[in-house]
């Protein structure tokens, strides 16, 4: 049955999946083109070269989850039931979408220097979204003002970007299961109850060497 997906959506899914099971340099352009039964020129007409296609893949998945986030973040309800909702959300629509994560961390140094600066941009919005919701819980009193919130924040997502390292479908964690581990977690080092085990107060959170609060890869 022939693929009737616009040729752009086309191009990405073939580029995602050579990119996954080969690797980003291990994958010419013919290699994407043949696979998506097109020619150079059909792809160059929607993607300037490789490297917007590898970009595309993740800008992608982060807008959706930002979107989502966003919903999550200004919706109804106490701190901790939206962070909660976002926490699940976001494992939920990484794992859905374990190629594109996979491909981004194994290949976002390969960007240029301008496409891998607006993707920091695009990740702090993110986390500083997230971070927020961590912050109104502390103001609220359901979780511990000691614990920094970007490192709360750092940590949380540094388990997330591992995911594409270990998880897999076929594995004896279901990707729900692996949802309430994680947030379980995270949720349980942010609520009241407990003294934070780090330095004291007045530490300083830098951020990675990303640049943009989350964990260098």
């Amino acid at each position: 049955m022939a693929d009737e997906r616009p040729l752009p959506e086309r191009l990405l899914a073939v580029a995602t999946r050579l990119f996954a099971e080969n690797g980003y340099e291990g994958t010419s352009v013919q290699e994407i083109v043949r696979a998506a039964g097109v020619t150079k020129g059909a792809m160059y007409h929607y993607f300037a070269a490789k490297d917007d296609l590898l970009y595309e893949i993740y800008h992608r998945l982060l807008a959706l989850q930002t979107e989502r986030l966003r919903r999550f973040a200004g919706g109804a309800g106490p701190a901790e039931e939206r962070l909660r909702a976002a926490a699940v959300d976001v494992i939920e629509t990484s794992v859905a979408h374990l190629d594109e994560l996979t491909v981004f961390f194994r290949s976002m140094h390969l960007l240029p220097a301008e496409k891998q600066k607006a993707v920091r941009a695009e990740r702090r919005r993110y986390h500083e979204c997230f971070r927020a919701l961590v912050e109104e819980g502390q103001r609220e009193g359901t979780f511990r003002a000691g614990v920094p919130a970007d490192l709360a924040v750092n940590f949380f997502f540094g388990a997330v970007h591992q995911l594409s390292t270990w998880w897999h479908p076929d594995g004896s964690l279901g990707a729900a299961a692996v949802g309430d581990y994680y947030v379980g977690l995270f949720l349980d080092g942010l609520r009241e109850g407990g003294e934070p085990s780090g330095p004291g107060e007045g530490g300083v959170v830098r951020d990675g060497p990303g640049g943009d609060g989350a964990p260098g890869r």
